[in-house]
């Protein structure tokens, strides 16, 4: 095993890499080892007891997050006439038809979301190949593939994150920043492991949620205490 820097090791004093800690004790961790000069993004990892190799064990989904992610989010939108006016407006980033599909078959992919109208998705199911690989392609279970262009494109850039378990059963995403007032943190934290818990697949037995942490870009991760991230 390497070495840790003295950085690393500065923040990671005191940590107990075992204890479960109560939300806001894990927060307030969290936060003070949060020391590089950039902000950083915080970060949840969940270990859920599902067997991923059943289709229908893979847990996916969008969740809200009630203070934002923090992060500036460039939403591209398949759509033609009036919806492409309606996503224009909600303040998509790129709105477009063939002409889009041509960018990306070109590989300029110069977004980090993209929706699209039902009508669009014969168009768009020839990008898969380029838009799957990167997680893009849009999906009506995560509501990239819908009629209400605007209210998705607004969702998107307010902070709504998509979730997928890895084949680990792992399921991990950005849920602020370090700049954020712990109060925010906590509730995002609330909020995403809420929306986790009601995509909980009907076949899944035994323990479902086995282990939370959060971590910092560049800090340790502290695990949380279940219950306390259920609000129990």
């Amino acid at each position: 095993m390497g070495k840790f820097g003295k950085r690393t090791r500065a923040v990671r004093e005191g940590i107990d890499p075992i204890a479960l800690y109560p939300v806001n004790e894990a927060v307030k961790i969290v936060k003070d080892s949060a020391t590089a000069k950039f902000d950083e993004t915080i970060e949840i990892a969940l270990n859920l007891g599902l067997d991923t190799r059943h289709a229908d064990q893979v847990v996916r989904g969008v969740c809200e997050l009630p203070n934002g992610s923090g992060r500036t989010v460039r939403v591209a939108v398949f759509a033609k006439d009036d919806k492409a006016d309606e996503a224009k407006a909600a303040g998509a980033d790129i709105v477009g038809a063939e002409d889009l599909m041509e960018q990306v078959q070109a590989g300029k992919i110069d977004f980090d979301r993209c929706i699209a109208t039902p009508d669009m998705m014969p168009l768009v199911g020839r990008l898969g190949k380029v838009l799957g690989p990167r997680g893009l392609m849009p999906n009506p279970k995560v509501g990239t593939v819908t009629p209400n262009v605007g209210e998705a494109v607004k969702s998107a850039k307010g902070g709504a994150v998509e979730f997928r378990t890895e084949k680990t059963g792992i399921v991990q995403a950005g849920i602020g920043k370090a700049s954020f007032k712990p109060q925010a943190i906590e509730e995002n934290v609330r909020a995403f492991v809420g929306a986790i818990m009601k995509a909980k697949p009907e076949g899944a037995k035994g323990t479902y949620l086995k282990r939370i942490a959060i971590s910092s870009t560049m800090g340790p991760g502290v695990r949380i205490e279940p219950q306390s991230a259920l609000g129990e």
